[in-house]
């Protein structure tokens, strides 16, 4: 079965070889974040840090920091989850494998949670300054808790199984919040909480939220899950736990994790903001200060002997992206069910998540005639479009499935060759200007504001892929360095700022040279940029507004539809308004240089 506690959780990847303990006095601003960083990244264990500075708390971090690892941890339920999900897609399951069927409707059962009164979380009270205090980058506003699950229910339809258990940032200091009082609650568009918020300030009613940390790894899976709104994150948490989640009710209050290891009680204060962050986030960038709600702070409880977990965003591939894969794994066969004729959805994670999708879907509405144009993957795009999450994505790339059945959603490199041998960028682009965008991205025109662009395309390849530079290659004045590493892709430095992509393009005509690449991007660094698939699908996706940053050679507008008859061009270089991106402090790096040096077990990782 499933792990009941955290510390069942730590204590079993330490007997598996698969967690170590970190005894050296560590800092938990900025140090215990870099480390965990440079494990991540030479895929190490789980890390237990037990003298953490001024806190009598131990942190634990990089649970979920390699796919098998994340495997491993629910290798007692998965099986049964992915069954349960099959019966979702395919009832009918239930009467060919009738035994696999009885073991998922088994996980079902688990999914309802049982209100307890055993709880070990209201065994001690602290204060929020006594709490680890993480500071993940050098610009960060203060400490945030990583690993958060923030439990609300709607006031006007009260119940666990109404609730939402999501994962949103909190800011534990700094700024203009009271110590000890006053933390920020930072949450973005398309999340469940927004919903209860919303429902309480309507009723006029106190907006009542708990704050767990830690308990189960599947909590925290359940906390991220992209999960149909209504449908109750514990419930989720308990199959993947399998077994029913123990919540304890204080009287007048919300429901509490009774497994959790701390726990923060507040209530929201009505019509009042405060300035949240900075904060260095998943897309590799700093979120900016904004104003968000705040939580007024009543009571901290922790079980006795609590584990902090904490993880660590920047841009990918991050302990998150373990997350990611894991989602993937278990709700990729429910996306036919949900988006009729949709074979597959995959978010990019080099590329942030939500600033590029790529999807796979069918072309069916006039099979008597030759497939050359785009028809039902527009309609398809836009259900992706108006689907949960997948509503933020910013660049939308469909194909369709016929054109190369053994087309792998997951191999990007073969999905931009696929689609930039057949797309027609006369027609093949579709827009959507002043929109919402993920709260994340800068890119856009302001906070949640930007666009979208949906690239559709069909049909037999229409031209050749270079991936060398032609000679001559002429390049208007400002612009230079390029690099042609990525099929059909030209890389083009622009370091003057003068040089625009209007410029660019009006300098420019279909028969010249470089209109042998379909798709040419303009960036400060070519050589960075050219380096890696994870380094162009970084700068590209992450620093363009589809709107204002496309552009192209031999453009024109007919029926107000936007189309080039060359090459079109995206302009990836980084704006004025763009968020900061995130580099490491040299002092820290410094000290953990040290901490490397010492030749104990972690030695080996750093």
């Amino acid at each position: 079965m499933g792990y009941r506690t955290l510390r069942a959780c730590v204590q079993d990847l330490q007997r598996t070889g698969q967690l170590i303990v970190v005894d050296d006095p560590v800092d938990a601003r900025l140090e215990v974040s870099e480390i965990h960083r440079r494990v991540f990244r030479s895929q190490g264990p789980a890390l237990l840090f037990t003298r953490v500075h001024n806190c009598r708390f131990p942190m634990v971090s990089n649970l979920f920091g390699t796919e098998a690892r994340t495997h491993f941890l629910f290798r007692d339920t998965l099986d049964r989850v992915q069954q349960l999900v099959k019966l979702k897609t395919d009832p009918g399951a239930a009467l060919r494998h009738p035994w696999r069927s009885l073991s998922a409707l088994r996980g079902g059962w688990h999914m309802l949670p049982r209100r307890t009164r055993r709880a070990p979380i209201l065994k001690h009270e602290t204060h929020i300054d006594q709490l680890p205090q993480q500071v993940s980058w050098p610009d960060d506003g203060g400490a945030f808790i990583t690993l958060p699950l923030v439990y609300t229910e709607d006031v006007e339809h009260p119940g666990m199984m109404r609730s939402n258990l999501g994962m949103y940032r909190i800011q534990l200091s700094g700024g203009s919040y009271q110590p000890n009082t006053e933390i920020g609650l930072h949450y973005q568009l398309h999340r469940g909480i927004g919903v209860h918020h919303a429902a309480a300030l309507r009723q006029g009613l106190p907006f009542r939220v708990q704050i767990f940390v830690g308990g189960a790894p599947a909590a925290m899976v359940a906390a991220v899950m992209p999960l149909p709104e209504g449908l109750s994150e514990l419930g989720f948490a308990g199959a993947l736990g399998g077994y029913r989640f123990p919540m304890v009710t204080p009287a007048g209050g919300l429901p509490i994790y009774a497994e959790a290891d701390f726990c923060i009680c507040g209530t929201v204060e009505s019509g009042r903001l405060l300035p949240e962050g900075p904060f260095g986030d998943h897309l590799g960038y700093y979120s900016l200060v904004h104003d968000f709600p705040v939580l007024k702070v009543e009571r901290v409880y922790h079980r006795p002997d609590p584990i902090w977990p904490f993880t660590v965003v920047g841009r990918p591939p991050q302990e998150d992206t373990m997350f990611g894969k894991l989602i993937h794994d278990l709700t990729g066969p429910v996306i036919p069910t949900v988006l009729p004729g949709v074979h597959a959805v995959h978010a990019v994670d080099a590329a942030g998540v939500h600033p590029l999708l790529l999807a796979i879907g069918n072309e069916r509405y006039v099979p008597y005639e030759q497939r050359d144009r785009p028809r039902e993957l527009l309609t398809q795009a836009h259900a992706i479009l108006g689907q949960g999450q997948l509503s933020l994505a910013k660049y939308l790339l469909i194909v369709a499935h016929d054109d190369d059945p053994q087309l792998r959603i997951a191999d990007i490199p073969a999905f931009f060759r696929h689609l930039l041998l057949r797309i027609d960028w006369q027609r093949d682009l579709h827009f959507q200007t002043r929109t919402t965008v993920d709260t994340l991205d800068y890119s856009g025109t302001g906070l949640n504001e930007g666009s979208k662009v949906v690239m559709a395309a069909v049909g037999q390849p229409r031209r050749q892929l270079p991936v060398a530079i032609p000679s001559p290659l002429r390049l208007p004045t400002g612009f230079g360095e390029p690099r042609a590493g990525l099929p059909g892709i030209l890389l083009v430095q622009g370091p003057n700022p003068s040089a625009t992509l209007s410029s660019f393009c009006r300098a420019l005509d279909p028969q010249d040279a470089i209109n042998q690449f379909p798709l040419v991007v303009l960036v400060d660094d070519s050589d960075f940029s050219n380096r890696s698939w994870d380094n162009f699908l970084w700068t590209t996706f992450t620093r363009s507004n589809p709107a204002v940053d496309m552009d192209g050679i031999g453009a024109a507008i007919a029926d107000k539809h936007w189309g080039c008859s060359g090459s079109l061009v995206i302009d990836a270089r980084i704006k004025p308004h763009h968020a900061p991106p995130l580099l490491e402090d040299p002092a820290t790096t410094r000290r953990v240089d040290a901490l490397a040096s010492r030749g104990k077990e972690i030695s080996r990782w750093l």
